[in-house]
């Protein structure tokens, strides 16, 4: 990747200053944004999965699932230093195609966090809490969404201090998972003859390696969400590169040595029965107790949700400004300037999809969802290149945004058909939508 840069006009600063929302994330701030949400609640079950699929050498589809992901990283980092406001994929494609193609984007986006929130809530109230106290999942849920949706409203500033000191809690959990491997192995109970085996006894060493990135990419995807939260970067320009990839790289190279360790440490076959793989880790190795994991997974959950609804609030008000969504959802808080309208919205949805249950149907479709918009935001940054801009941005090779549009394909055709089927109807809603919304635009355009 290069980084190519225009000089900008004296101007740019004051464009940027007309934000009504407070500029109060730093690029540390934003690093540890976009690892948190990465580093999510998925991957103290992710090992196993791509054990079942890969065989042994889970790293390898863990590695290319991150050659995968940077693609469409540089792909946003172009379009969120060139467009650094809230809105993210909704505005790349109303930009690049029109408010047709941008309603759609930003629907799959909202629909992927509302949900996400809402099964995060869930599982915050189920075994891992019970480790520790027995509540009704009603009452948990309730109070956990309306804690976040305060803490949001509070403030970008606080929320992202809250999930530094998260985040470094779920990087301390992998990382003693790391040094337990390593102990394991070096106690002599453990095998590394494994990390070499990629396939299974029905998959040749090529498809396996495909369908354990597929599994893999999902460990990934979170990067996204920070693009909704660049209008409250300081200098975006040059924060928001530096964070991204180095948040990608530094949660690629976890990944990794989690799935050396967790492969080289426990039996691949007792890898993919777990539904706790890490935890296969940690007793293993002795010594550790498993309400320790118990504690750091509600963190990763809690944490996981937090980000996931600062997405969703800045998403809905960045569609709203748009013109995509009801003007009601870009009210701001005239003290904190946070979108309050956004987030009572956001927060009320997840919490009557958390409530009902009725979450599995629209789970399943997250990640092809996400591959939509990914698509997306791709080809939109090839369409937008036409568009001259005197703004300073970082600028990605013409190859990238082509091969990232082209691993969107490639792991929508791994998806099952039974999730294809329940993702076109979520998109028919979406593109129903976006018929209403479009044709609102024009009429207020003439």
């Amino acid at each position: 990747m290069c980084c190519c840069v225009k000089k900008p006009p004296t101007t740019s600063q004051a464009a940027d200053s007309s934000s009504p929302l407070k500029k109060a994330l730093t690029t540390p701030l934003l690093y540890f944004f976009i690892l948190g949400d990465v580093l999510g609640a998925g991957v103290y079950v992710l090992v196993g999965q791509v054990a079942a699929e890969s065989g042994g050498a889970v790293w390898a589809p863990l590695l290319v699932a991150l050659c995968l992901a940077l693609l469409t990283a540089a792909s946003y980092a172009e379009l969120v230093t060139k467009y650094p406001r809230a809105g993210g994929a909704s505005h790349y494609a109303t930009l690049a195609y029109g408010p047709f193609l941008g309603f759609l984007a930003g629907f799959c986006m909202l629909a992927a966090g509302v949900v996400s929130v809402a099964a995060l809530a869930r599982g915050f109230g189920g075994d891992y809490l019970s480790e520790f106290v027995t509540l009704p999942v009603v009452l948990v849920t309730i109070v956990f969404l309306g804690a976040l949706a305060l803490l949001n409203a509070r403030g970008i500033r606080e929320s992202t201090r809250a999930n530094v000191i998260a985040t470094v809690i779920e990087v301390g959990g992998l990382l003693l998972v790391i040094g337990l491997g390593a102990w394991i192995v070096l106690r002599g109970d453990g095998d590394t003859g494994r990390l070499t085996s990629l396939g299974t006894p029905h998959e040749g060493p090529v498809v396996a390696l495909l369908s354990g990135a597929v599994l893999a990419y999902y460990s990934f995807v979170g990067f996204e969400t920070s693009v909704n939260v660049a209008e409250e970067t300081r200098n975006p320009r040059r924060s928001y590169p530096r964070a991204l990839f180095g948040a990608l790289v530094t949660a690629g190279a976890v990944y990794a040595l989690v799935g050396v360790v967790a492969s080289a440490a426990v039996p691949t076959g007792k890898l993919a029965e777990s539904s706790g793989p890490l935890l296969e880790v940690v007793r293993a190795a002795g010594g550790v107790p498993p309400e320790l994991f118990s504690a750091i997974a509600l963190v990763a959950v809690a944490n996981g949700a937090l980000l996931t609804g600062i997405m969703s609030s800045r998403l809905a008000y960045g569609m709203a400004r748009d013109g995509l969504l009801p003007r009601f959802l870009t009210k701001v808080l005239p003290g904190r300037r946070t979108p309050w309208a956004a987030i009572a919205t956001t927060t009320a949805l997840s919490l009557l999809l958390a409530l009902t249950g009725d979450v599995a149907t629209l789970a399943s479709t997250l990640v092809l969802l996400l591959l939509v918009v990914f698509f997306l935001v791709n080809t939109s940054l090839l369409v937008l290149r036409r568009a001259p801009t005197s703004r300073d941005h970082f600028r990605a090779p013409t190859l990238v945004p082509l091969l990232g549009a082209l691993s969107c394909v490639l792991l929508a055709t791994q998806i099952e058909r039974e999730v294809w089927l329940r993702g076109l109807l979520v998109l028919a809603v979406g593109a129903g939508l976006g018929a209403i919304a479009t044709v609102r635009s024009r009429r207020n355009f003439h």
